[in-house]
């Protein structure tokens, strides 16, 4: 983790050399110009004295020590250098004739004060001095301090005092006020629940609660002699209480008697004269239709004196009237006292009813005692805080009212001014001070380039690239060494004795087994190469790809994709078909020119140049005659490289993906921008169905020895290897990567 730091700085300061320059020569300038003054020796004279701790000679009052205390627990350095204090302690000396600023003042005066034990203990003593160049004016300034300072302590202890007695003056009246509405609630709550508290705690409610009980079972056995009554009564009768009293009042009524007898008189009749006369015979009708005009009447009659409703349902015919209202004296004296009994046990029943009600309120006021009992004890201590408190500030008022005599000042002097001279310091060596100058200058300048080398957003080694691509779960299949010009290496590998040749093939190996593991086993067919952004070798590493797919025996093709570009097939020798950026689709289709040319001194390597650039590269893709040609390309050949355009700008690449085996994101140190990258991987990361075979690190500042052996370190990390001929992984190893 060092070297990579180390490196990256080294690059760093490389870039921002001048940067660092200029910082370390302007410290080293200033400081020169510190180490070159002449030092200016100046006699100083410091003016001592002390303040002690104040009391007053005697104390009546819980308020006054309590004022002194907490004047001495307010002495710091900044009380005792107020502002008020300095403009005043400056006008006075202005008075005297010295013009000195309040700031000048605070600057010159040294506080220190001493108290009993750890921080906040009591106050012990207060050692000031003030520093002039003139004796009689540090003796003289540092008297006015001191009469200043006692002042001010005894002003602040007097303007405490009387903001205690404010305080209480203005919180006495709310005090009172709810004392007195604590006590109007208790005695509110006295007269509304007295009552029953007092009954329940001298045994009246208990009595009350006993007598309805033992009402209600003397009621009880008053109905039980009624019931008796009443069925003995209902058994010589025949008839119910209700049937008692309807019959009662229709045998007493005398037109329900005559009526009775007008009917008797026209039955008769018609008993007499049925024997002689037929029923239609107009007599028989004449006498039928009274009957039942008699009959009518007599039911009307009924229901006046029995009022209808229920009691004259049982009365249903005029049959049953009569017989019911046929009774004798005697008949009718029980029916009375039938009726008298009945009446009399409706009236106990509802007795019972009203003396249970009042019984189930008498027993829910006595299971509601103890709250009430509670709710006015806590009334009676709501009172009783209250007037504790109103005591106790008044008590307090009054305390600090008496108080206002006996406050003084919390400080007095114990030790008058005294001058002596300071002893001369020595100037400072002008060599150390350009060596301090130096070391801030070189401190400044590195971190200088340190901060532009993190706000650089390019990556500048290859080790920040391993790391991203680790972090993000990306295997690295390849690190390709930057190209070396003092020994001329060419670019591409058209020389099959080129020194990466077997980097090359070493990532045209890992390609094959990281494909294994994405897609199940199949070896894949169809790789497309892509980058972040521009001038990252993405072109480089799909040519080199092919080229060295070719050499292993394999019959390839590389597909130039990016249709926002010119073709670089010029690179391998291959010049482009002109008139193909004119009419792609028939470029494509075969109708314009044949797209599989051969690539000459590589055997086996065809590419198809890019008809490029063009306007609108996304109807390419999506055409039939693109679909038509990749189809008959995968059947063809043994291996087919997708030079696909950068992620800046374009979507092409993953729209491509899905008619390919995998991706291969190609980066380079120097030109890969970090939040670039980390954005398409974010993007490709969110799209799940998005095949990422691996990375290839370009152009590392690395030998090509140390290359080659990170990568045979990464090969034999679990033992496995490919065989190209055979088509079988035996022991699938880590991949590790490769760069362009």
């Amino acid at each position: 983790m060092v070297m990579p730091l180390l490196k990256r700085y080294g690059l760093a300061l490389k870039r921002y050399k001048w940067v660092g320059l200029a910082a370390f020569l302007g410290t080293v300038g200033v400081s020169s110009l510190f180490a070159l003054q002449e030092p200016t020796i100046e006699e100083k004279f410091k003016s001592e004295g002390v303040l002690v701790q104040n009391t007053p000679v005697v104390s009546f009052t819980t308020t006054g020590v309590e004022l002194q205390q907490q004047g001495q627990g307010i002495i710091t350095r900044d009380f005792l250098l107020a502002d008020i204090l300095l403009e005043q302690v400056a006008t006075q000396l202005a008075a005297g004739g010295l013009e000195i600023a309040p700031n000048e003042i605070r600057e010159n005066t040294n506080i220190n004060i001493k108290t009993a034990g750890e921080e906040g203990g009591a106050l012990q003593s207060v050692n000031v001095g003030y520093t002039a160049g003139d004796p009689e004016e540090a003796e003289a300034v540092l008297s006015v301090l001191f009469q200043g300072m006692v002042e001010l302590s005894r002003v602040t202890n007097r303007a405490r005092l009387g903001t205690i007695v404010s305080a209480l003056n203005e919180r006495l009246p709310d005090i009172e006020t709810e004392l007195r509405e604590a006590e109007q609630a208790l005695e509110a709550y006295d007269r509304l629940e007295g009552p029953a508290i007092q009954a329940a705690l001298d045994g009246s409610l208990l009595t009350a609660i006993s007598s309805s009980q033992n009402q209600r079972r003397q009621n009880l056995i008053t109905l039980a002699g009624i019931d008796a009554q009443m069925q003995n009564l209902q058994a010589r009768l025949g008839l119910s209480p209700e049937a008692a009293y309807a019959s009662s009042a229709l045998s007493a009524d005398p037109i329900l008697a005559q009526l009775r007898a007008q009917i008797y008189d026209v039955e008769s009749q018609l008993q007499i004269l049925s024997k002689d006369l037929r029923p239609a015979h107009p007599t028989m009708i004449e006498l039928q239709n009274n009957l039942s005009v008699f009959n009518q009447q007599l039911s009307a009659r009924a229901a006046e004196l029995i009022g209808g409703g229920g009691r004259l349902a049982a009365l249903p015919s005029a049959n049953a009237v009569r017989q019911n209202s046929n009774l004798d004296p005697a008949r009718a004296a029980l029916a009375d006292q039938l009726v008298g009994l009945d009446t009399q046990r409706d009236a106990l029943i509802t007795q019972q009813q009203v003396l249970q009600q009042s019984e189930v309120q008498l027993r829910e006021a006595y299971a509601r005692l103890p709250n009430k009992q509670l709710e006015r004890d806590r009334l009676a201590q709501q009172v009783a805080l209250k007037r504790a408190l109103y005591d106790q500030v008044q008590a307090k008022r009054i305390d600090a009212e008496a108080a206002e005599a006996e406050t003084v000042s919390s400080l007095s002097v114990a030790s008058p001014p005294s001058t002596s001279p300071l002893p001369v310091e020595t100037p400072t060596n002008p060599i150390v001070i350009l060596l301090i100058g130096s070391l801030v200058g070189l401190g400044l300048g590195g971190g200088i380039v340190y901060l532009l080398d993190m706000l650089d957003p390019t990556i500048r080694i290859f080790e920040d690239l391993e790391n991203l691509f680790d972090d993000q779960d990306i295997p690295l299949l390849g690190i390709v060494p930057a190209t070396n010009p003092r020994r001329s290496y060419p670019v591409l590998m058209t020389d099959a004795n080129h020194p990466c040749a077997d980097i090359y093939e070493r990532l045209r190996s890992n390609i094959q087994i990281s494909g294994l593991t994405i897609n199940e086993g199949q070896v894949p067919k169809t790789v497309l190469v892509t980058s972040s952004s521009v001038q990252e070798g993405k072109t480089t590493t799909a040519y080199n790809l092919g080229i060295a797919s070719a050499r292993a025996g394999r019959r390839t093709l590389i597909v130039e994709m990016d249709f926002r570009r010119g073709s670089q097939s010029a690179r391998l020798g291959v010049q482009p078909d002109h008139e193909s950026t004119l009419e792609p689709l028939r470029y494509y289709g075969g109708r314009l020119s044949e797209p599989l040319k051969m690539v000459p001194y590589v055997a086996n390597l065809y590419i198809t140049p890019s008809p490029g650039p063009q306007s609108n590269p996304a109807a390419i893709l999506d055409s039939s005659e693109m679909s038509r040609f990749l189809q008959d390309a995968k059947a063809r050949f043994d291996f087919v490289v997708f030079d696909a355009p950068h992620f800046v700008g374009s979507n092409d690449a993953i729209l491509l993906e899905p008619k390919t085996d995998g991706m291969v994101i190609v980066s380079r140190p120097n030109y890969t921008k970090k939040p670039v990258l980390k954005a398409m991987l974010e993007e490709l990361e969110e799209k799940e169905d998005v095949r990422i075979l691996g990375a290839v690190i370009n152009g590392a500042d690395v030998a090509l020895a140390t290359a080659q052996q990170r990568e045979d370190i990464l090969d034999v990390e679990e033992n496995g290897q490919y065989d190209p001929a055979s088509e079988k992984v035996e022991r699938i190893p880590v991949v590790t990567p490769v760069e362009f």
